[in-house]
């Protein structure tokens, strides 16, 4: 069976709210406690409210300084970590570019094999392909190392 949604409405009788409040924080203050046991963590808890004229710190005032000193020296080192947009675009950026100029190379690559297995077959080299007889001629080398090679493995 579920439970059915409360409404989160403000709580206009002023002896519900105050009651409402403090089952609340009890709530709020065992769960703090369930985190801190069940998962080994540190957390505390701050509560400001109009009824205290002093905000009510779970579980004590010193550990939970320790803990958000802790939290504001990890945050500072953090932040220094952390990029801003810009640089963030700019790292993006430079690593797009690395992985076209790789693309590129390779579909050149890819292009100069075609032309070359097409003259192969007795076709001629198209004017569309454009390709630099030192770079055909190094593929051309290449390709007849790596057939060298397989032949050595079958021998």
């Amino acid at each position: 069976m579920t439970r059915n949604r409360a409404s989160l409405a403000y709580v206009s009788d002023d002896a519900a709210r105050k009651i409402t409040y403090k089952k609340r924080k009890k709530g709020l203050a065992k769960k703090v406690s369930e985190l801190i046991t069940l998962c080994g963590i540190q957390a505390c808890a701050v509560i400001f409210s109009s009824y205290e004229s002093k905000p009510e710190v779970w579980p004590d005032s010193s550990e939970a300084q320790q803990v958000i000193t802790r939290f504001q020296n990890t945050y500072a080192r953090d932040e220094t970590r952390n990029l801003n947009q810009e640089s963030f675009t700019r790292q993006r950026i430079a690593k797009v570019s690395a992985q076209l100029k790789k693309q590129r190379k390779e579909n050149s690559k890819k292009e100069m094999n075609l032309a070359m297995f097409q003259c192969a077959e007795g076709g001629s080299m198209d004017d569309e392909a454009m390709v630099d007889p030192d770079e055909l001629d190094s593929l051309a080398q290449e390709n007849i190392n790596i057939i060298n090679n397989k032949m050595h493995e079958f021998i």
